[in-house]
């Protein structure tokens, strides 16, 4: 099954992937909108004459992209990245949520099969073990860096 980029304005891939989705066509398969790709959309379908016809409606949408991909072209946008990729033991964070929000911390350990990460805040007298889901962590100063 062939599928198709769809341009679109900036910031506006989610809204025109819903409006193509709700046309509820039996020749449309799949509508993706990735977070990591902007101005952009994926429509799985039957051929792009159909979807041609869907864009005159769809404010926000520029236009079809020639040629077709695979799912193996984007099958890497279908899996979610973990909250802890680009953390390392050592990295200096700010926590961004919780009880500790606004701490400073240095990370300990690093659990990526949970999606949290053991941090040791700085500032307190005695070193407290604190552990956080990813997605609760910036990273302020990295030792890779």
């Amino acid at each position: 099954m062939p599928i198709f980029a769809v341009k679109t304005t900036a910031r506006q891939e989610e809204t025109v992937a819903d409006m193509i989705a709700s046309k509820e066509m039996a020749e449309i398969h799949a509508v993706l909108a990735p977070d990591s790709l902007t101005s952009y959309v994926m429509v799985e379908a039957d051929d792009d004459s159909i979807i041609e016809r869907i864009l005159e409606e769809i404010p926000h949408a520029r236009g079809m992209v020639p040629g077709t991909s695979s799912m193996t072209e984007v099958e890497h946008f279908l899996s979610p990245t973990p909250d802890v990729e680009g953390i390392a033991e050592g990295d200096i964070v700010e926590l961004i949520a919780g009880p500790f929000k606004g701490e400073k911390a240095r990370v300990q350990r690093i659990d990526e099969g949970k999606d949290q990460v053991t941090v040791e805040l700085y500032e307190a007298t005695v070193p407290i073990p604190v552990t956080v889901r990813g997605d609760q962590i910036r990273v302020l100063d990295s030792d890779e860096r």
